[in-house]
């Protein structure tokens, strides 16, 4: 069950990437307030490289970079950056970089779903510190005159539904590759060129979890037909390939590094 309103005694229990100060949304908290329009609306999400990715986002996913496991619960995680504090997707104007998916876990942002484990449901929060976060003649209100949520806020409090579905699926999605032990630690390797033009030594990226081509080559057939089936298959494969794409990261982040130091000013000649 989802509301808008805690119960008097709720607690909320979690933390969440992006969301600094997150209030259970109401009307009498947030009577008038609402979002506004700024530019750099995605800034929240430069200084991190690794945003939460939904199981139905994979075929998407694999166009921005790999899609890795992590952790006990395998987490399935979009990687965006090589450095733990950059997004090489969001451009300095805190806007991502045309052609490039969006997670979803980004695009709900202010908004997020919080548990009530005393009321035994889930509460809609809004992150107070949201740069569009606006106190006053809000661009589009959280709620009427009369305290009902506004069609926006209706909006939103919908994608956050539709995302914890998706956010369950996938966790179902990942229990059935515990279960048929299919997953492996990996590591991500890059390898420089030396000024003379030889390879330099080997640079590890990345410790992470993902699926083992040789468990899956490996399974029963009736067991590769039911992943078919289930489309859990074409899932395993976008992952799969999408472990390609670190090489992108690289060249990515190497045009940056680029960029910034032509951007560096210059010092003068004495």
């Amino acid at each position: 069950m989802t509301e808008t309103t805690p119960s008097a005694a709720g607690q909320l229990t979690g933390t969440v990437l992006y969301y600094n100060r997150p209030e259970p949304l109401n009307p009498t908290m947030h009577k008038g307030m609402g979002v506004k329009r700024i530019d750099g609306p995605f800034s929240f999400a430069a200084k991190h490289n690794l945003v939460p990715l939904t199981a139905s986002e994979f075929q998407l996913g694999v166009l921005n970079g790999p899609i890795i496991f992590v952790g006990e619960e395998k987490t399935p995680l979009q990687v965006m950056g090589l450095n733990h504090d950059e997004n090489l997707f969001v451009l300095p104007t805190g806007v991502f970089d045309a052609g490039v998916y969006v997670p979803a876990y980004v695009r709900r942002y202010p908004f997020v779903f919080a548990n009530d484990p005393k009321a035994g449901q889930s509460i809609l929060c809004v992150d107070r510190s949201a740069a569009f976060f606006a106190e006053s003649d809000p661009e589009l209100a959280f709620f009427d005159e009369k305290g009902e949520p506004t069609e926006y806020t209706q909006n939103c409090m919908k994608f956050c539904n539709d995302y914890e579905i998706e956010r369950q699926k996938t966790q179902s999605f990942v229990q059935l590759l515990k279960a048929l032990d299919l997953f492996e630690a990996k590591e991500s390797y890059y390898t420089p060129n030396n000024e003379d033009g030889t390879q330099g030594e080997p640079l590890k990226l990345a410790d992470y979890f993902g699926v083992s081509e040789d468990r899956l080559r490996e399974l029963p057939a009736d067991k590769f037909m039911d992943l078919r089936q289930s489309g859990a298959l074409n899932l395993i494969y976008a992952h799969l390939m999408s472990l390609a794409q670190w090489d992108r990261l690289v060249a990515l982040s190497m045009n940056r590094q680029m960029q910034l130091q032509n951007q560096a000013p210059q010092a003068a000649n004495s």
